[in-house]
């Protein structure tokens, strides 16, 4: 019988073809592998048979259920396990190890005595006991694999399913944790696991197989069938033999050459070498040289220290205590020139993908310094030996993983440097591309005496080092070359020797473990009796919105930086921009230029130095002197009294007077000139009245002007009102787009694919904890307008804390409508930004009144929900409303979150694509 049965399944992503029709039946009960190198399609097949992925064509069956029907996808989860690729890619770095495995159970409604014991007896079967509270991005590799296991298996699935869970994992963690999975088949015989690896040397204890490549099934079968139909001793070379006759032809074993009997020097050594993170001590006395010309091997446990010395030893890093030389000088990590002459190659991938091949060589080749021609023909020279020529114009993006890594090394190498330093360079590439980039080392190394430093959890290439470290908790505990390793302790291969290290080191580890999985059978067997016996709610969950609520909140506090911009942010802003935006003229600058200096200017120029609305400056001297204080900002305008300005008043004639005014801020010139024309009228007016003309005669009827709010029209009044308004629609929207988007640049969005989790205990288990902090927000800033800037609040205080929780919760569901068309962080910020900063400022009657807009602007105003809540602020401090008056604001900021959140469910996918 099928655990899962695949016909004519095909997946694409644009025009790369991940999976090309392929069919399957993979068998109920045993333990089954994918195997084959990265890229080959192995995720995409998992991902499709936990329901995580949407099928694009043909038919899949999981227990035989069509996963098509998304009623089927939801009561098949509950049955399934999903554990994705990478080093703890469906964790929470800041939740601790038990907050991990309690949120997962929440996931699938786990809860009760059966479930305490069930986590109990997880975490002793694993080791992970000890370190409940450790947060999951301090566990090293192996412990995260191992709590990535345990939250998988919480719900005691029916079907496991593990996409690479020992890539970049040490041996003795790898060992462990095939170990941990047979003592669990043991206690519950009728599961089936599915695997994902690339590590051909455990996959040969699987029970039945797939070999894949390029999206294809070579073969299936058992190990030992697939052995004797390729004719081979080990799955390494049945897999080649199995490729296409173009991927394997001119393929050879590598053999590294012994070095020449010639004296090299010493190119790195280490003395002492110690680091030290505040108490946690990273590298502990650390002592070995490497001579020119030589391969030598970094191998130990994850977080053992490797990194840290590799940094230490290159000048990345400062040691703590101990000495670092290279080329026999000591470190300095100041030294350009020094890094100039190393070459490193990261894990990941870490060129830029929009770029060619060609344009990447360029690129690394002007950041070494090198010139024009001599990137030309160093480039020319890579491309031949590398094997990229066909791929020199083709986008980085596009390349299968093997040409990659061939890549990366050309960038590497580009400047000739004589130290490499490779970071596990092959992991999940397949054994002829893994076989064709060590020949290229070798070459490196025997002919061109480049020094290589190279980490890697493959076995059989640390086999092929000249030497090899091993290392654990910062120490070096055993150093030679492999055969001197291998008879040090008397063990046929290397892989064993490591082990054996590494247990020394941890005695009772293998023992203890052991005792703890045989103890705690019984209890987990009362406890899956009635974790089946229970049924699970198809329903709405309040449990698993909680969950997701709690988390996030946690997450939120142990991150001070991320809470500290949400708190602090706002009040900063509402400084910058109540204080900033300032519609009011007063306090203008201004200077005199009189060039008649009589008793006549002087009294027409005293009508401007009694106005409050002015500030007088030094008389001014002459036209450049005018021109200097205009252009420099000192002045915003300058009175010119003309020469005769005098004699021309006293035979009443019509003198002119000059008025210069700065019109660089086109609002402020037009109030000015307002100003400086009312001031000339009354001079007028009193000077024809002094000259016996008699009264100005007055009109039939007055109009005395009277301002209903605002008396004093200031313009604080009305700006930190609606400032308000604007942060708490820009602050909380930004903050929870990413908060979603992040989850899916971290893969942790798997676990809302791969679980009971419907779209809204999502969506508002997210939102809730951002909607406390927009409250919040929204209080502090009322806070602050009312007791720092004294602005009355003159309307009902409940009417407006009312309306700010409802708005709290609209400006949120506006950033999940963000989050659902973005797909990285910074398209997040930025969506975020444009749609409320832009609409909020010119449409939603911030500067303008929405009434006297025009047009789109016109409708734009009407429906965007910073309107609303700004006719509540300004509403409620400067008119004096309460909810009877504002009620239909009240109304629409109800409709735009109905609108948002229907909106976010719906764009929101529940399969990845």
């Amino acid at each position: 019988m099928a655990i899962a049965v695949i016909e004519q399944i095909e997946h694409r992503y644009g025009d790369v073809i991940a999976l090309d029709k392929i069919s399957l039946a993979i068998p109920q009960g045993i333990l089954a592998g994918i195997i084959g190198p990265d890229g080959v399609g192995k995720s995409t097949l998992l991902g499709l048979i936990a329901g995580a992925k949407k099928i694009q064509a043909g038919s899949l069956l999981v227990f035989d259920q069509d996963l098509r029907d998304a009623e089927v996808r939801k009561h098949t989860c509950r049955r399934v396990a999903y554990m994705p690729q990478g080093l703890g890619k469906n964790l929470y770095p800041t939740l601790s190890v038990m907050e991990n495995i309690h949120f997962f159970a929440s996931l699938f409604g786990e809860r009760g005595p059966a479930c305490d014991r069930r986590i109990q007896y997880l975490l002793d079967a694993t080791g992970l006991a000890p370190f409940v509270a450790r947060p999951a991005a301090k566990l090293s590799g192996g412990m995260k694999q191992k709590l990535g296991l345990c939250c998988a298996l919480i719900h005691e699935p029916d079907l496991l399913i593990l996409d690479e869970p020992t890539t970049g994992v040490d041996p003795l963690s790898r060992r462990q944790f095939w170990q941990l999975l047979a003592d669990l088949r043991s206690q519950r015989s009728g599961m089936s696991i599915l695997v994902a690896t690339a590590y051909m040397e455990e996959a040969s204890h699987f029970d039945w197989l797939a070999m894949m490549d390029e999206g294809r099934v070579l073969a299936q079968g058992e190990p030992t069938a697939l052995l004797r139909q390729t004719r081979t001793n080990n799955l390494d070379a049945a897999f080649i033999s199995l490729l296409p006759a173009h991927k394997r032809e001119n393929h050879e074993e590598p053999v590294l050459p012994p070095m020449d009997n010639e004296q090299h020097s010493i190119v790195i050594s280490a003395r002492n070498l110690c680091r030290t993170f505040a108490d946690f001590k990273a590298v502990d006395n650390v002592n070995f040289e490497i001579r020119q010309g030589e391969i030598f091997g970094f191998l130990g446990s994850n977080g053992c220290g490797k990194s840290t010395t590799m940094k230490m030893l290159t000048g990345l890093l400062p040691a703590t205590s101990g000495e670092a030389f290279l080329f026999g000088k000591p470190v300095d990590v100041d030294d350009i020139n020094t890094r100039r002459h190393i070459g490193y190659m990261s894990q990941s991938f870490s060129l830029y993908e929009e770029l060619t091949v060609q344009q990447n060589l360029d690129l690394h080749g002007r950041i070494f310094g090198l010139s024009r021609q001599e990137i030309l023909d160093r480039s020319k020279e890579l491309l031949r030996d590398m094997q990229l020529e066909p791929y020199a114009n083709q986008p980085t993006v596009s390349l299968p993983l093997g040409v990659r890594q061939r890549l990366s090394l050309a960038v590497a190498i580009i400047h000739r440097p004589s130290i490499l330093i490779l970071d596990e360079p092959t992991s999940g590439v397949d054994p002829v591309a893994r076989d064709g980039f060590w020949m290229l080392l070798i070459e490196l190394c025997r002919q061109q005496k480049v020094t290589i430093f190279i980490t890697t959890h493959y076995m059989n290439e640390a086999e092929r080092c000249d030497r090899v470290s091993l290392m654990h908790n910062g120490c070096v505990l055993a150093s030679g070359s492999p055969d001197e390793i291998r008879e040090q302790f008397q063990v046929d291969t290397l892989e064993a020797a490591f082990i054996h290290v590494l247990e020394v080191a941890q005695p009772d580890l293998a023992v203890q473990k052991k005792i703890q999985v045989l103890d705690e059978a019984d209890s987990l067997h009362a406890g899956r009796s009635q974790h089946h016996a229970r049924p699970l709610s198809d329903g709405f969950s309040l449990r698993r919105l909680w969950a997701y609520a709690r988390r996030e909140t946690l997450e939120l506090m142990r991150e001070p930086v991320h809470m500290t911009f949400s708190m602090l942010a706002p009040i900063f802003l509402l400084v910058v921009l109540a204080l900033g935006i300032n519609f009011d003229v007063d306090n203008l600058g201004y200077a005199v230029l009189d060039h008649d200096q009589s008793p006549a200017s002087r009294e027409y120029l005293r009508e401007f130095a009694s106005s409050p609305y002015f500030t007088q400056h030094a008389p001014l001297r002459d036209y450049a002197d005018l021109d200097y204080q205009l252009s420099s900002g000192n002045l915003q305008f300058v009175i010119e009294i003309p020469p005769d300005f005098g004699r021309q008043l006293a035979m009443h004639q019509e003198p002119s007077v000059g008025a210069w005014i700065d019109g660089s801020y086109p609002f402020r010139a037009e109030r000015t000139r307002g100003y400086i024309g009312g001031l000339h009228r009354r001079y007028l007016e009193l000077q024809a009245i002094g000259q016996g003309a008699g009264e100005v005669p007055k009109e039939p009827y007055s109009i005395e002007t009277r301002f209903r709010y605002n008396q004093d029209m200031a313009s604080i009044y009305a700006m930190a009102p609606s400032v308000i308004a604007l942060l708490v629609t820009l602050i909380p929207t930004m903050l929870m787009a990413v908060a979603v988007v992040r989850e899916k640049e971290l893969g942790s969005i798997i676990n809302f694919y791969a679980t009971p989790t419907r779209r809204l205990e999502f969506l508002w288990g997210k939102q809730l904890p951002y909607a406390g902090i927009a409250m919040i927000n929204f209080v502090s800033l009322v806070i602050f307008t009312r007791y720092i800037f004294d602005i009355p609040l003159k309307g009902s205080l409940l009417t407006l804390l009312f309306g700010g929780f409802c708005y709290s919760w609209v400006s949120t569901a506006l950033g999940l409508v963000v989050s659902a068309f973005t797909s990285t962080q910074i398209a997040a910020l930025f969506a975020a930004l444009i749609m409320t900063m832009i609409p909020s400022v010119n449409f939603a009657g911030m500067l303008k009144p929405v009434a006297s807009l025009e047009g789109a602007a016109y409708w734009i105003g009407n429906f965007y929900p910073t309107t609303f809540i700004i006719n509540i602020t300004v509403g409620t401090f400067t008119k004096g409303l309460d909810f009877q008056d504002l009620w239909r604001s009240f109304a629409a900021i109800g409709v735009c979150f109905v609108v948002f959140t229907s909106l976010s469910a719906m764009l929101l996918r529940k399969q990845d694509r």
